[in-house]
């Protein structure tokens, strides 16, 4: 038996708002973020090649572009599969928003489940750093994709995505680190919220989210 078949692993999703309240007992600034806006959503999505390919997209671009290309794709396949994918030209993928660089991405991970080098339901019993392994092994996937699947698709608790400029930009208001506040720092200040990093993040992406709501 190896590591993966002995994990067991840790998800938020079936205590989430007692873990929120939790992290809101510890730290005052969180605290304020239930107080005001209430809990945060418990943002959710299958872990599934569709799910990967929308990360893919959703790379250095607003999440409202992503969705847009993730629509016109299914548009064009219905039937959400790695082999329709394979079947589509760079001409369709253009058409559906996708840069020459984010179609060779969703290509590669397409060919990797044809081929059974990425098997996505091996994927839910192993620990995340197993899963970053596997998962950075395909061209165009690094941390963040990581992290945002880790965290959404299979909800495990202690993630914390620097990469990502919203929950970077809410940590540095919300814990009034000022705006030049360095990754080392931000990294240092979320040491406070282990094992339960990634629902201090949801916690942060809800006050980012809500803070920039029109009146």
């Amino acid at each position: 038996m190896n590591i993966s078949e002995k994990f067991l692993p840790v998800s938020f999703k079936q205590d989430f708002h007692g873990i929120c309240d939790q992290l809101a007992g510890i730290d005052p600034e969180l605290c304020a973020i239930t107080g005001l806006y209430g809990y945060p959503p418990l943002w959710s999505r299958a872990p599934s090649f569709k799910t990967i390919i929308h990360f893919i997209l959703e790379q250095q671009v607003s999440l409202a572009s992503a969705k847009a290309a993730l629509n016109k794709l299914e548009d064009l396949i219905p039937e959400f599969t790695p082999e329709r994918l394979l079947e589509l030209s760079p001409e369709d993928l253009r058409a559906c928003y996708f840069s020459r660089q984010k179609a060779g991405y969703a290509r590669g991970v397409a060919e990797a489940i044809v081929t059974g080098d990425l098997v996505i339901d091996d994927l839910l019993c192993m620990p995340d750093v197993d899963i970053r392994k596997t998962l950075k092994n395909l061209k165009g996937i690094g941390d963040w994709t990581v992290d945002v699947f880790l965290m959404m698709s299979l909800h495990r608790c202690d993630l914390f995505p620097i990469g990502d400029v919203a929950l970077v930009t809410s940590t540095r208001a919300v814990k009034h680190l000022g705006k030049h506040a360095g990754k080392d720092e931000i990294l240092q200040t979320a040491e406070q919220w282990r094992p339960y990093r990634s629902v201090a993040a949801y916690m942060l992406w809800h006050a980012y989210l809500q803070k920039r709501k029109k009146p």
